[in-house]
């Protein structure tokens, strides 16, 4: 049986010159919450989840916990050699889970390149298996690696893009799935739950971790986006199959492979009509920066079953300085969420989880009091993919205090709103 939790704190991890992943049994492994560096309790720690990967963090020095008097320690060479440098390691974690500490490391210089647009997680050694401190966020296995079998995965996309050969939309999600391994696009060509349907090619803000564009001489984004705007037909055609035949089907505009859906508004209306006019089964979501609530109002009237609106932060001057907005503001993404509420349609939230930051208590008081005026249904607890240095350097968060720990911001939020669900997924709703 597996153990949940270790009976010991994990060692200290790092790679060495030749990027072997070593146990270093004199120190802790840290976790990291913004400025601040500590032992995880062995509550905190769950064996890293199959489908995460392992990454090497270049001219980054691993930092661990002495445990004499639980100081941190900067590990700047190989114990093995005394002479060569190490690096930090740090777990990208599969879906449905969630960070508590980041991957602790300092910085080996000045004015280093970012780190690329994936989220560092803290990982130890203990008995013979990498812990992580994390937790499961969402019970649903729909992203599960043992729910993949990659020779039916290639033969059902295959045998689907030979049949819809014109279709632009269709032809994109199978680069999606075989070149990338979206787990959204091998889902739909495997005909199950939840579908992506990009649409557009363009956005309205800048963020600053866009996925799939970032500026020459950045970080690289992590996937390419699409380059075309679908017809109402390609959509359709890709929607109301899934809808009518899936189990807990859903659609979902806005994915990490496009920019911002609401800037296809009016293409989004009409496929919107044209799928509720021949099933109404499954759900239709969007996932948006919910920037324009005269759109929302638009998508809500044509039969948009829910939203899930992209926040990294509760507070007006955090979520400017990351999103760069064009033309909406912070005022604009609130009023999009009461849109929806007064139809009585589903709203989520895809808060960006960053220990230190997210849990950071004025970040918590902001986010109560958004939750209190605008009654989100569901917080989804995302974990941020940015260099955690680069994103507070964005956002210039400059704490007065130690973070409350997101085990704690967690149990706090469910306390004084019970009725608020927690997750990962877009949940189906019909």
């Amino acid at each position: 049986m597996q153990l949940l939790h270790p009976d010991e704190i994990p060692n200290l991890v790092y790679a060495n010159a030749r990027g072997e992943i070593k146990n270093f049994p004199e120190l802790y492994m840290a976790g990291r919450s913004g400025n601040f560096f500590s032992t995880p309790h062995p509550d905190d720690l769950m064996p890293l989840p199959e489908g995460s990967e392992l990454f090497l963090l270049p001219d980054r020095m691993p930092i661990g916990i002495s445990p004499g008097d639980n100081a941190p320690v900067v590990l700047d060479h190989d114990p093995e050699t005394s002479l060569d440098k190490v690096q930090a390691v740090a777990a990208f974690m599969a879906p449905a889970h969630t960070a508590i500490h980041c991957a602790a490391y300092e910085p080996a210089g000045n004015d280093l390149a970012p780190l690329p647009l994936f989220a560092y997680t803290a990982v130890g050694w203990h008995k013979d298996r990498f812990w992580v401190s994390a937790f499961r966020s969402d019970p649903d296995h729909r992203q599960d690696a043992h729910c993949f079998d990659p020779e039916k995965i290639k033969k059902k996309t295959v045998r689907l893009l030979k049949k819809n050969s014109q279709n632009r939309l269709i032809q994109h999600l199978g680069k999606c799935c075989l070149t990338y391994g979206c787990p959204a696009a091998r889902n739909y060509f495997l005909g199950r739950w939840e579908a992506p349907l990009p649409t557009s090619p363009r956005c309205n803000a800048r963020c600053v971790g866009c996925i799939s564009l970032q500026p020459s001489g950045c970080c690289p984004a992590t996937q390419d986006r699409i380059s075309f705007v679908p017809r109402v037909q390609e959509i359709a055609d890709l929607a109301v199959p899934h809808l009518k035949q899936a189990s807990r089907a859903i659609v979902s505009f806005g994915q990490g492979c496009e920019g911002e859906p609401l800037l296809q508004a009016s293409i989004l209306q009409k496929a919107i009509g044209t799928i509720r006019a021949q099933t109404v089964r499954g759900t239709i979501n969007l996932n948006s920066n919910a920037s324009l609530p005269d759109k929302i109002e638009m998508l809500s009237e044509a039969g948009l079953d829910s939203l899930r609106v992209s926040l990294n932060s509760a507070r007006a001057e955090h979520h400017a300085r990351y999103y760069r907005p064009v033309n909406f503001s912070f005022a604009d993404v609130l009023a999009s969420i009461d849109v929806m509420k007064k139809r009585s349609k589903f709203v989520s939230l895809n808060y960006f989880i960053l220990p230190g930051f997210t849990d950071d208590p004025e970040e918590f008081t902001a986010l109560c009091g958004l939750i209190e005026e605008h009654r989100p249904d569901l917080i989804q607890l995302r974990n941020l993919n940015m260099d955690p240095d680069w994103y507070l350097e964005t956002v210039q968060y400059h704490p007065d205090s130690p973070p409350m720990g997101i085990r704690a911001w967690l149990a706090e939020l469910k306390k004084i709103f019970p009725m608020l669900r927690f997750g990962y997924f877009n949940p189906p709703l019909r």
